[in-house]
C-alpha cells in the first residue's frame, strides 16, 4: 500500500524538479532555490500523510491523534 500512496505523489516531485530545471535555464536561481525547499515540504507532508494513512490501515487511532475521550478508552 506504501508504493502505490508513494507512486500517486511523485509527480509532484517531478514537476517541481522540472520546474528547478527551467528557473535555472533561464537564469532564475533564487526560484530554483526556492523550488528545492518546496521539495522538501512536500516529501515531508507526502511522508506524514503516508504514516497518517498506514496508522489508520491498522486502527492505531492514537498515532495520528485521535481517541474517544472517554476515561479507560484505549
Amino acid at each position: 500500500m506504501k508504493a502505490k500512496l508513494r507512486m500517486r505523489s511523485d509527480w509532484i516531485l517531478d514537476v517541481l524538479a522540472d520546474l528547478k530545471t527551467f528557473a535555472l535555464s533561464i537564469d532564475l536561481p533564487v526560484l530554483a532555490e526556492q523550488l528545492d525547499d518546496t521539495a522538501i515540504v512536500a516529501l515531508a507532508e507526502i511522508a506524514s500523510r503516508e504514516e497518517r494513512m498506514q496508522a489508520q490501515a491498522h486502527g492505531n487511532d492514537r498515532s495520528i491523534g485521535l481517541h474517544s475521550g472517554e476515561l479507560g478508552a484505549s
